[in-house]
C-alpha cells in the first residue's frame, strides 16, 4: 500500500473521529432521547464547543472529497511518490491539528493551519504533474 494510501486512510479515521467528538458535544447540550427521536421540529441552537467541533467537522468536509480523489488518482495514475506522501501527511497533521484549534478557539492560528492542509494538499496535486 502507497504512503499515500496510508495517511488517506488515517484521514478517513480522523473523519470519523470528528463526527464522534461532535456528536458527544451536541450530547451534553441536548438530550439523548432528541437525539434518538424522529428529530421533528426545530433544531437545537449549538453553542460552543458543541458549535466549533461540528463546524471543524465540516469544514473538513469541505476538502475530504477533494483529498481522496487527489490520492486515489495519484495512486491509479502511478504517481504516488515523495511529493504526494509528503502532502497527504501535511493535510493529515494539519487536519489533526485544526479539530483542537477549532475547539477551543484559538482564531487566527486555526486559519494558518486550515492553510498549512491546503499547501499539503496542492502538495498531493503537484506529484501528479
Amino acid at each position: 500500500m502507497s504512503t499515500g494510501l496510508i495517511w488517506l486512510g488515517c484521514t478517513l479515521f480522523l473523519a470519523l473521529a470528528q463526527i464522534f467528538l461532535a456528536a458527544a458535544a451536541k450530547r451534553q447540550q441536548d438530550s439523548t432521547s432528541w437525539a434518538m427521536g424522529n428529530r421533528d421540529g426545530e433544531l437545537p441552537h449549538y453553542t460552543g464547543v458543541a458549535a466549533r467541533l461540528s463546524r471543524a467537522q465540516q469544514n473538513l468536509f469541505e476538502t475530504l472529497p477533494i483529498f481522496i480523489g487527489a490520492v486515489l488518482l495519484a495512486h491509479v495514475s502511478g504517481h504516488d511518490g515523495r511529493m504526494v506522501a509528503w502532502g497527504a501527511g501535511l493535510y493529515f497533521w494539519a487536519r489533526v491539528l485544526y479539530v483542537p484549534a477549532y475547539a477551543y478557539g484559538w482564531g487566527p492560528r486555526r486559519t494558518m493551519i486550515w492553510f498549512v492542509s491546503i499547501l499539503g494538499l496542492l502538495l498531493v496535486f503537484a506529484g501528479l504533474l
